[in-house]
């Protein structure tokens, strides 16, 4: 029987189911999902998606990355089973159920994940190289709405956003927007503002791809958020300038923002990541405190007009 489907009396039901599937396979020969082996390495697209999984997940469990790919639990063992014998995946048992394992990436497996994470990225980079910026716009504007609306709860198409690099001028963005909103919201004086700019120039000139991460948030081509990993030593990650516009806020960004942080400074090879945040800033430092971060210091000041105090967040990677 043909699954039901929402439609009124001018739509071309198998039209549109055509043109789904005719999209799917191109989608999938372009990014090279069909060949037995993934960018040209030695691991299948699921393989592929589970180092991913394990790259940007805080020790899961079997369970908690098979419901996040949509995979059958006896597929997923076989894989890290083979990982296992390769030496990509430790497990370790869990302190609250003694029924599950905890899994995580050796360093031999996070040096997998980076090289499959920089061959996809170049190939995109290289997809969009082709386009011109406006319809490289326009292509990803195009995939956020295809990931909200199909992926939207109940049916209800939820906004679609996206991560990517900033584009010009939207530096000048990140800092207006802080001193905009912290001065609404706090009561931070201009100073402020001078701090962000003298932080954003520094990244700016200091900027090195491996060991550094600009992202914007985008919704419908729009920056509504904002998050930034820059090196504070050879051993440690500084996540700087986390920002969310209120008319994004509740989507999740802010937490897909950290996490994004996190991720990238353990596959870049960071021991730790730090940061600097205010005790005022409630959501934000629920945010860090989800992620693994805990506060190590504080201080109050009143370099912004007001009094606050300071605080510094730590967590290991």
């Amino acid at each position: 029987m043909r699954a039901q489907v929402s439609t009124d009396a001018s739509t071309d039901i198998d039209g549109h189911i055509a043109a789904v599937r005719r999209f799917s396979r191109f989608y999938s020969r372009r990014l090279g999902m069909l060949q037995d082996a993934f960018l040209q390495t030695s691991f299948s697209l699921a393989e592929a998606r589970v180092l991913y999984e394990l790259a940007h997940r805080d020790q899961p469990t079997a369970t908690a990355v098979a419901e996040a790919l949509g995979i059958d639990r006896g597929y997923l063992s076989r894989i890290l089973r083979r990982f296992g014998e390769r030496d990509l995946v430790r497990k370790a048992s869990s302190h609250t159920d003694g029924r599950q394992s905890l899994l995580s990436l050796t360093a031999r497996g996070r040096q997998a994940f980076a090289a499959i994470n920089q061959r996809s990225q170049d190939d995109v980079a290289a997809m969009l190289a082709a386009m011109a910026a406006p319809d490289q716009a326009r292509v990803v504007a195009a995939m956020g709405a295809i990931e909200g609306l199909i992926g939207g709860r109940n049916g209800a198409a939820q906004p679609a956003y996206v991560l990517r690099p900033p584009r010009a001028g939207e530096m000048g963005w990140v800092v207006a927007r802080h001193a905009v909103l912290y001065g609404q919201e706090y009561g931070w004086s201009e100073k402020f503002e001078g701090l962000c700019a003298e932080i954003v120039a520094q990244m700016i000139s200091k900027f090195d791809p491996a060991r550094d991460r600009h992202m914007i948030a985008d919704i419908d081509g729009e920056p509504v958020g904002s998050a930034f990993v820059v090196k504070d030593s050879d051993e440690t990650a500084r996540l700087r300038l986390l920002l969310v516009e209120p008319k994004a806020r509740g989507l999740g960004i802010g937490k897909r923002l950290v996490d994004e942080c996190v991720a990238f400074a353990r596959a870049a090879g960071y021991r730790k990541m730090t940061l600097w945040t205010h005790s005022v800033l409630l959501a934000a430092r629920e945010i860090y405190r989800k992620a693994g971060f805990v506060k190590i210091a504080e201080q109050a000041h009143n370099e912004w007009g007001v009094d606050v105090v300071g605080e510094t967040w730590e967590r290991g990677l």
